[in-house]
């Protein structure tokens, strides 16, 4: 008899305004012993401020989680699709950065 457990399947319901997504160029992380706040924006071109879209509030535990997630998706992506090309490897500073709001 094997003792491992096996994962629970969830359901995930999306209502049709979250569906749409929201388009973010900018994030500012921040955050204290007991959790991270990612805040996404958007920064257009010739507006001198950001406004915040989406704000997001989770556990340290959760937000590594994430992170390791969006590693091995961003591997998978580039076996298939090639180097993400970013313009921060050119010097530019644009996109997402990390950064405080102050």
């Amino acid at each position: 008899m094997e003792n491992t457990p096996h994962p629970q399947q969830v359901n995930i319901e999306i209502n049709e305004k979250e569906a749409e997504g929201i388009y973010s160029n900018l994030a500012f992380i921040s955050h204290s012993p007991s959790e991270f706040v990612l805040d996404f924006a958007r920064l257009l071109p010739g507006i001198p401020k950001a406004k915040v879209y989406a704000r997001i509030v989770t556990t340290p535990q959760h937000v590594k989680s994430f992170m390791n997630a969006l590693e091995e998706n961003i591997k998978k992506y580039e076996a298939q699709f090639g180097a993400i090309k970013t313009f921060a490897s050119e010097g530019k500073e644009i996109g997402f950065k990390v950064g405080d709001k102050s």
